[in-house]
Protein backbone atom coordinates (compact mmCIF):
# COMPACT_ATOMS: atom_id res chain seq x y z
CA UNK A 1 0.00 0.00 0.00
CA UNK A 2 3.00 2.28 0.91
CA UNK A 3 4.75 1.30 -2.51
CA UNK A 4 1.29 2.34 -4.34
CA UNK A 5 1.20 5.67 -2.58
CA UNK A 6 4.64 6.68 -3.10
CA UNK A 7 4.64 5.66 -6.58
CA UNK A 8 1.35 7.71 -7.08
CA UNK A 9 2.87 11.49 -5.76
CA UNK A 10 4.48 13.24 -8.50
CA UNK A 11 7.71 14.71 -8.12
CA UNK A 12 11.25 13.39 -6.81
CA UNK A 13 11.08 11.86 -3.79
CA UNK A 14 11.64 15.34 -1.53
CA UNK A 15 8.90 16.62 -3.37
CA UNK A 16 7.02 13.31 -2.30
CA UNK A 17 8.06 13.52 1.36
CA UNK A 18 6.83 17.36 1.47
CA UNK A 19 3.57 16.10 0.12
CA UNK A 20 2.97 13.18 2.61
CA UNK A 21 4.28 15.39 5.54
CA UNK A 22 1.57 17.89 4.81
CA UNK A 23 -1.01 15.62 4.13
CA UNK A 24 0.09 13.70 7.80
CA UNK A 25 -0.20 16.84 9.09
CA UNK A 26 -3.42 17.63 7.77
CA UNK A 27 -5.27 14.67 9.30
CA UNK A 28 -3.63 15.38 12.71
CA UNK A 29 -5.14 18.45 12.62
CA UNK A 30 -8.54 17.03 11.47
CA UNK A 31 -8.23 14.15 14.29
CA UNK A 32 -7.43 16.74 17.01
CA UNK A 33 -9.65 19.73 15.97
CA UNK A 34 -13.02 17.32 14.36
CA UNK A 35 -13.04 13.75 15.33
CA UNK A 36 -11.77 13.57 19.04
CA UNK A 37 -13.65 16.57 20.26
CA UNK A 38 -16.73 14.98 18.37
CA UNK A 39 -15.78 11.77 20.22
CA UNK A 40 -15.03 12.86 23.51
CA UNK A 41 -19.02 13.83 23.82
CA UNK A 42 -19.54 10.55 23.66
CA UNK A 43 -16.99 8.95 26.57
CA UNK A 44 -16.85 9.72 29.70
CA UNK A 45 -13.31 8.80 31.14
CA UNK A 46 -14.93 9.72 34.75
CA UNK A 47 -17.13 6.91 34.35
CA UNK A 48 -14.70 4.31 33.73
CA UNK A 49 -14.65 1.60 36.50
CA UNK A 50 -11.57 -0.88 36.16
CA UNK A 51 -11.92 -3.29 39.21
CA UNK A 52 -12.85 -2.91 42.98
CA UNK A 53 -11.12 0.13 44.74
CA UNK A 54 -7.51 -0.32 46.03
CA UNK A 55 -7.56 -1.07 49.89
CA UNK A 56 -4.23 -1.01 51.55
CA UNK A 57 -3.06 -4.21 53.65
CA UNK A 58 -1.67 -3.52 57.27
CA UNK A 59 2.20 -4.49 56.95
CA UNK A 60 2.97 -7.89 57.55
CA UNK A 61 5.64 -8.27 60.22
Amino acid sequence: MYAALWRVLPGPWWVRVLILLILVAAVLYGLVFYVFPWVSQFVNPQEVTVGLPFEPRAPVS
